[in-house]
This record gives structure tokens, sequence and C-alpha cells, in this order.
């Protein structure tokens, strides 16, 4: 055997799945890799252990675990007579190991602060092409097939759609460490119900309660977990308090961070200038480089940067309301009269401290990439038709709530 190749089949035990093999030569090497490993860095459910205290996996987890589902999915449908050759199999399993790789720290919260206008999806399509170069073109088919430019379009569905290995991997895993039993879905069934009819990706009848049960363990964790209220309120404190420290740079303030972080809180980074130089920065950004920055900025000067660093460390967020109604405009300027006395702050900055907004959950889209199930007579259908339950209909309504956020100490 090649020295290059030897002991590269290796297995990872998991605590989802059990004991998951690497494949091939060129998926270790890309696991390997700088890039990836720095997954191990982003969490996966970004604040969502300062509800949930088991929540402390990573984007590595996940990634590892979607690939295993792949591997799964193309034994399935290759068992049902669907023709999947060795290098599509390769390649499907290195775009869904691969989809998430762009995600900032703490996953979504630099998306809306300190990188504007390119989202973790484009970062990922850089963090491949990067990869490619660095593999002579190996992934060339792995890329069209995630950019959806593949002519077999079930291979794409199996990546990004209603019924992805990525779904089926992060609601079991993130049910698992959050300890919501809601969650906990059936991968397997749902795999081994998979098929292909007419380049589409298909379940048959048999599977319809799975893909029921499914629907509704995703409604339920984002209500439970991914828009959880304190979820929420940590979230945005967490974007208010990059987006404050990035402003104060801009003023020329130093405000302390890493070499890497510094990078994007000094610098204006967008679609258009987030060339090569900046993605091999970014390959080196990660929540550690995050956390350690707003530990010592809990002792800045500055009111704001000090306040919401604090609230983060200490976990003594805003108080948060949440409901059905937006909240009548008279409410929130209460709030920030009450807020300028109390702290002594200047209307411009007002907002970091009193804002409010809406949350939004559709646990199923009928219009994009629909669900759809094969009948034993050859007949396609979409879920919603299938179904002899209501509550798919239901589930297909979006869900809205508001809320406002605002210091506990302005309670009366």
């Amino acid at each position: 055997m090649n020295e290059n190749t030897t002991n590269k089949i290796k297995i990872l035990n998991d605590p989802i799945y059990g004991f998951i093999t690497i494949p091939s030569a060129l998926i270790f090497d890309l696991i390997e890799h700088p890039y990836f490993q720095r997954l191990r860095r982003v969490s996966q459910m970004g604040m969502s252990y300062m509800i949930y205290p088991g929540a402390h996996h990573t984007r590595f987890h996940h990634a590892i675990g979607a690939m295993y589902l792949m591997q799964k999915a193309v034994r399935i449908l290759r068992s049902k007579g669907v023709n999947i050759s060795n290098a599509e199999a390769e390649a499907v399993q290195i775009a869904i190991l691969l989809h998430d790789i762009g995600h900032g720290a703490f996953s979504h919260a630099l998306e809306y602060s300190i990188v504007s206008g390119i989202t973790h999806e484009e970062i990922s399509i850089k963090f491949m092409e990067s990869l490619n170069e660095q593999f002579d073109g190996k992934l060339d088919l792995a890329i069209t097939i995630f950019k959806g430019e593949y002519s077999r379009k079930f291979l794409y569905q199996l990546i990004s759609s209603q019924l992805d290995m990525d779904r089926l991997d992060y609601l079991k895993r993130d049910s698992f460490y959050s300890g919501v039993a809601e969650g906990a879905i059936n991968s397997d069934r749902l795999i081994k119900m998979l098929h292909v009819k007419n380049d589409e990706l298909v379940v048959e009848e048999k599977g319809i309660y799975s893909v029921e049960n499914f629907l509704i363990a995703r409604r339920l964790m984002y209500w439970q977990v991914y828009l959880h209220k304190t979820g929420v309120v940590a979230e945005k404190l967490l974007v208010s308090v990059l987006r404050r420290a990035k402003e104060l740079a801009k003023q020329g303030v130093e405000v302390p961070a890493s070499k890497t972080f510094r990078y994007f809180l000094y610098n204006e980074i967008d679609v258009e200038n987030f060339d090569q130089n900046t993605l091999e920065i970014f390959s080196r950004l990660d929540d550690y480089d995050v956390l350690g920055a707003i530990k010592e900025w809990v002792y800045e000067e500055d009111f704001v940067l000090s306040t919401l660093s604090k609230m983060i460390i200490d976990r003594n967020f805003l108080k948060i309301e949440m409901q059905k109604e937006s909240f009548p405009e008279s409410r929130i300027e209460e709030l920030k009269e009450k807020c300028i006395n109390k702290f002594q702050i200047s209307d411009s900055l007002i907002d970091y401290f009193i804002f409010a907004g809406e949350i939004g959950n559709q646990a199923y889209d009928a219009v994009y990439s629909p669900i759809k199930m094969l009948f034993k007579n050859g007949e396609v259908k979409n879920v919603t038709e299938a179904s002899d339950q209501l509550n798919i209909q239901a589930l297909s309504t979006k869900v809205t709530k508001h809320f406002i956020c605002y210091p506990k100490e302005l309670i009366n």
C-alpha cells in the first residue's frame, strides 16, 4: 500500500450513531485539513448551551454525522436499483461534509455583525474552491452537486431539501445534546424509506408517519430550542456586543482582541473584498476568539461594550417578553425613556438596550422543494396531499411571534 494512503480509513466513535467509517483517503485528508478542524471550535447551536447545558457539541460533530447519514442513503438507494457511481457517491459525501464549513464563530452571530453582505453558504463555497485547488481539482464534482448544477437533481436534494441529511442529523443530534426528547427522530427509518423517481428524491408511502413525526419534531425543536426566548435574547446580545465592538473600532478606539479577530473588527469585510487572504484569516477565527475578547471587554471603559459583555459572561441577560401581536410603539418609547434616565446614556445608544423584533417558524414549506411520497402504483404526491392528518397543513403555515428586550432594572 502507498505510504500516502496508509491508515487513512479511520473509524470514529459517535454518541448518536456509534462507529462511523471515514470511507476514502480523500475524505480523510479533507477532515484533517485545518479549514475543517476549525469546526471543532465552532458551536453547533450558538448560545443555546446557556439554556441547555449539554448543548456544547460542535459543527465538526454535525458534519461528520451528516456524512455518515449520506453514506447510508447512498447504500439504501443503490440497493433499490438507483445507479450511483463511486465518483458520485464520494462527491455527495464530500459536499455534505463541507456544507457548513463557512460558518463563523457561534454559527450565525458573525453573519449579522462582523462580516456583512456575505452568507455562510457563500463562504462555504469559497472554502470548497480553495480546497479544490489544494487537492488538484478532486472536488470538482462535489462543488457542482453542492451548487445544484449537476444533472442529477436527487443528489442535490440529499444535501439541500426539506428532508436532507443535514436536517436529519441536526434534529437528532441537537435533541440528544440538549436533552429535548421531542426532537428525537427516526433518521434510520426515514433513510430506509427513500427512493428516486423521475430524478427526484421521494419517500415510499409506508414512510408517511415517519415524515409526519419528522415535521412535528422540527416544529417542536424550533420553538423549544432554536427559538427559545432566552436563546433569542442571548443571540441578540451577542450580535449587539459584536456590533458595538465594530463601531468602536471604526471610531479608532483600541478594542482588545486576538490578532485574527482584530482583522474583522478593524476592516470592513463584504462579498466584494472577501478574497483568499481574508479566507485564510477567517479559517482561524472561532468561538474562542470571540469569547476571549468578550471576557476582556467586561473591563472596557465604554459603558455599552462592558455592560453587554458582562451580561453574556455572567448570564444575566436582558428581560425578554414574547407575544403573538407586535408591541405598541408607545410601550417601546416608554421603556427607552426609563432606560435613558436610569443609565444616563444618550439617545444614540439606547437601541443596544431596548429593541423589538419578530421570529418566525414554518416547519414545512409546501412550495419550496416539497417532500414527495411514492405510492405502490407509481404515483407521486406531495406529503400534504398524501397525509390523512390535518397537522401537515397546519405545519405549512408560518407562525410569527413578536418580542421586546429591555434591562431587568426597568421592571417596577
